[in-house]
């Protein structure tokens, strides 16, 4: 399995394509959230992906939120790709770069509260209580 790692300007057509149908394919469709996905932040993040023969099946984004903080998020894993490790394995290379070019910043970010204990084996901390983001509940984790 190989984790590619790109900004947005490094991105084929073809990748930005395959990276916003299965953010809808997930978020929108199965999950059955609306929301404005596209949103600018794509612009300046650094995309991670895994790739099944050409297909996109695992992906996230890095994000600067502000001056001492740093997120990622949209994690996903296609659903037939689901049970692989995929989640894991980005995430953990996430946490990696975060920490290599960020060492001292803390990273947050908006975890859907059915993975909550998920992020938790990251040693992210629930840092407020559970609130719903179009629609569907969430926690703001934090990890120092």
């Amino acid at each position: 399995m190989k984790i590619e790692i790109k900004n947005f300007n490094e991105l084929t057509n073809t990748e930005i394509y395959n990276i916003l149908k299965i953010r809808a394919e997930v978020f929108v469709v199965e999950q059955n959230c609306l929301y404005n996905d596209i949103d600018d932040k794509d612009l300046e993040a650094i995309h991670m992906f895994i790739k099944e023969g050409s297909n996109i099946v695992a992906y996230l984004r890095v994000l600067k939120k502000c001056d001492e903080k740093i997120s990622f998020g949209r994690v996903l894993v296609e659903r037939n790709s689901r049970k692989k490790g995929y989640a894991i394995e980005l995430i953990s290379k996430a946490l990696n770069l975060i920490n290599e070019k960020w060492p001292e910043k803390n990273i947050i970010i908006e975890a859907q509260s059915y993975l909550k204990k998920f992020y938790e084996s990251f040693s992210f901390k629930a840092i407020k209580s559970e609130h719903l983001e179009d629609g569907i509940p969430h926690y703001w984790m934090e990890k120092s």
